[in-house]
């Protein structure tokens, strides 16, 4: 089969993208020194996935004897690694699982991958991150709608406490600009796109499978990435639906009591680009098929059994900062809005971990990561 060699070309990046960038940035750190009063929180959260539910222990496992295809970037050189995997509520702020929709993150940290990364200010780091959510496709495509869309989105818990018609309200913003624009199709696309959230199922964190939605680099192809369960996680989870109502935190308490009795373990896996029309970078709306190209097992992640405290671990979760730009060159996030993120993640982080008085540092291994005193002042 043949795939798509990557050029920078595709991304389609506007000449006034730092502009874009400079208002997101602003945005993300006023709304991070607001986010003690909107979680009603001890602590300023971060503006996105800031209800962690857990953090473990696990080990990647890149396969050897990838074909050429699959071999690009980090998935050329084979070998275990210790890794990080942090569970959480997609929304913006720290509330009850009921109250938070079922859009939820799987955050992996890798150790030991050498080479320089493309996050600002972590060139020498020694890890890779990835940040994944349980849902094929993203409500926003370009940094100029997003600088938009992203104001709103922070504020979307107020319009839904209003019931229907605070949804009505929520959708006539979305797709007008705040009235400034008429109806478009692509504004409507990405709303249609916002709505599949709603359809996310009320499941164990560990059954769902997780996406980048957005492009990825693959070395001299594109992809996007995916982890999913394996059939043998699938058959040991006890609990596999979740009744949210019945308490404020009931994935967290799930994803404790299953990690308590077993190893678990899912697959990472590429999907690499065939067809440019039918599988766009820029249109994260648009789900690629897995007809035109499967995803394929690139690693296998295991997640060990262990004893976690009721809080999910939360000061480790705290500490750590993930960014999908904490990677190789070869293995980074493409595209349009998916460039935004570049420095979005760090300035999320920066702001949150200075505001919270806590050390920015990137641990070396699972033992400095669960360790408080590694990141003490």
């Amino acid at each position: 089969m043949e795939y798509v060699k990557y050029d920078y070309k595709l991304e389609e990046i506007p000449e006034n993208f730092e502009e874009y960038i400079n208002k997101i940035n602003k945005d993300i750190v006023d709304y991070i020194r607001n986010t003690p009063q909107l979680s009603r929180a001890h602590n300023y959260t971060r503006d996105a996935h800031a209800n962690g539910y857990a953090a473990l222990k696990a080990e990647v496992e890149i396969l050897p004897n990838l074909p050429e295809e699959l071999a690009q970037g980090i998935y050329k050189n084979a070998g275990k690694h210790e890794a990080v995997v942090r569970f959480s509520n997609g929304s913006s702020r720290v509330l009850p699982d009921k109250l938070s929709g079922n859009a939820q993150g799987f955050a992996l940290k890798i150790f030991g991958i050498e080479g320089e990364k493309v996050a600002p200010g972590e060139e020498s780091s020694p890890n890779v991150d990835f940040n994944l959510i349980n849902n094929p496709v993203f409500f926003c495509n370009t940094a100029e709608h997003y600088v938009f869309i992203s104001k709103l989105f922070l504020k979307i818990t107020d319009f839904f406490e209003k019931g229907a018609l605070g949804k009505l309200e929520f959708a006539s913003i979305w797709v007008t600009e705040n009235k400034k624009a008429f109806p478009n199709f692509e504004a409507l696309k990405e709303l249609a796109a916002l709505k599949t959230f709603e359809k996310i199922p009320s499941i164990n964190s560990f059954l769902y499978e997780y996406y980048s939605m957005g492009a990825v680099r693959h070395g001299d192809y594109m992809a996007k990435v995916r982890i999913e369960p394996t059939d043998e996680t699938k058959n040991l989870i006890i609990d596999k639906d979740i009744d949210i109502d019945s308490e404020d935190w009931p994935y967290r308490k799930a994803i404790i009591k299953e990690i308590a009795k077993n190893d678990l373990t899912f697959n990472l896996q590429i999907q690499l680009c065939n067809d440019l029309k039918k599988m766009p970078i820029n249109d994260l709306t648009e789900e690629w098929s897995q007809e035109l190209s499967p995803f394929r097992t690139v690693a296998k992640i295991k997640i060990f059994k262990q004893e976690v405290p009721e809080d999910g671990n939360f000061n480790v979760m705290d500490n750590l900062s993930f960014t999908p730009f904490r990677t190789l060159e070869e293995n980074r996030p493409i595209g349009n809005l998916q460039s935004t993120r570049r420095s979005a993640y760090v300035t999320s982080s920066t702001t949150r971990h200075e505001l919270n008085n806590k050390k920015r540092k990137e641990p070396n291994n699972l033992q400095e990561a669960f360790d408080e005193k590694f990141y003490q002042k």
